[in-house]
C-alpha cells in the first residue's frame, strides 16, 4: 500500500492570490481596482517590476500597465492600435 502515497507527477505549488495582491505596491493595487480586465497579481507585478527597472518611475509603470491593458483590449476587439 505504500506506493499509493507517492507519485512521479510534479507537485503544484499552492499560491495565495489574495496575499500576492496584497503584496503589490499601493499604486499598482489601486490601478488593479480600476482596471477593466481581471488581471492577476503576478501579471501586474511582472509589468510593474519591468517598468520600474527600465524607468525608475511609478508614473511610467502605471502608464505601462494602462498600455498593456489597452493592447489586450484592442486584441480582443480584433483591431490594432
Amino acid at each position: 500500500m505504500r506506493r499509493n502515497l507517492t507519485t512521479g507527477l510534479k507537485r503544484r505549488l499552492r499560491t495565495d492570490p489574495m496575499g500576492d495582491f496584497d503584496r503589490l505596491p499601493a499604486p499598482a493595487r489601486a490601478w488593479a481596482h480600476r482596471a477593466v480586465l481581471p488581471w492577476s497579481a503576478a501579471s501586474i507585478a511582472r509589468i510593474w517590476a519591468r517598468a520600474l527597472s527600465e524607468t525608475g518611475s511609478e508614473a511610467a509603470a502605471l502608464a505601462r500597465l494602462c498600455a498593456a491593458e489597452a493592447g489586450t483590449l484592442a486584441r480582443e476587439r480584433g483591431t490594432s492600435g
